[in-house]
């Protein structure tokens, strides 16, 4: 079985008005400079059961398009601060490739339909520090169709997610994202009403 890469997501989410400006980082603990934005077309489809067995155990599924990490994506139940995310590639055709049927039989072996589409404008920064990437911070134009009730929304998203040369102690892991939700609550950013896109899309 081809084995996925292995990425273990702490991140925080904010919603932002369409005119809310960014943030400015100065003062968040280990970040000397910030990227240039790069533009990412992320186009993704999430499956679960007609049950919603995968919802259900805190699993998402999906398949996605466009950005450095496109592929099919497993990303398992939430565990302390942060949910592991399993990737492999695109593969030939859409269907669902056999190492992720093999990695979600776990949870279910029944037939999967799609939920929801996600498409999504997003702008990605990189905040460096001495040892190099401290976090990347996202600015997402969302656009989501809830396949099953055929509804559309759309709304604008902050995600600000640790990077390899992050604080690895929870103190300046806290530290860290204290800096970052005053930088954001000072641009006009708010906590995320949701827990995910996909809880959004739905209507959760």
């Amino acid at each position: 079985m081809t084995e996925p890469s292995r990425t273990v997501e702490v991140e925080r989410k904010y919603d932002v008005d369409d005119a809310t400006p960014l943030p400015v980082w100065d003062g968040v603990p280990g970040v000397e400079s910030v990227s240039t934005g790069e533009a990412r077309a992320l186009d993704a489809q999430y499956f679960d059961t007609a049950g919603g067995t995968l919802a259900r155990s805190g699993v998402a599924l999906r398949r996605r398009t466009g950005g450095p990490d496109e592929g099919w994506h497993v990303k398992g139940p939430r565990e302390g601060d942060g949910r592991l995310e399993l990737g492999w590639p695109l593969g030939e055709g859409a269907g669902l490739p056999d190492a992720v049927a093999a990695t979600i039989a776990r949870w279910t072996t029944d037939p999967l339909t799609p939920l929801a589409r996600i498409e999504n404008d997003r702008t990605a920064y990189l905040l460096t520090g001495p040892a190099g990437v401290v976090a990347e911070f996202v600015d997402d134009r969302v656009r989501a169709t809830d396949l099953r009730a055929d509804v559309q929304r759309e709304w604008r998203e902050w995600e600000m997610e640790l990077g390899p040369a992050a604080p690895a102690d929870p103190a300046g892991r806290q530290a860290f994202f204290d800096a970052v939700e005053r930088a954001v609550l000072a641009a006009g950013g708010r906590e995320s009403a949701s827990g995910s896109k996909l809880a959004r899309a739905l209507g959760f």
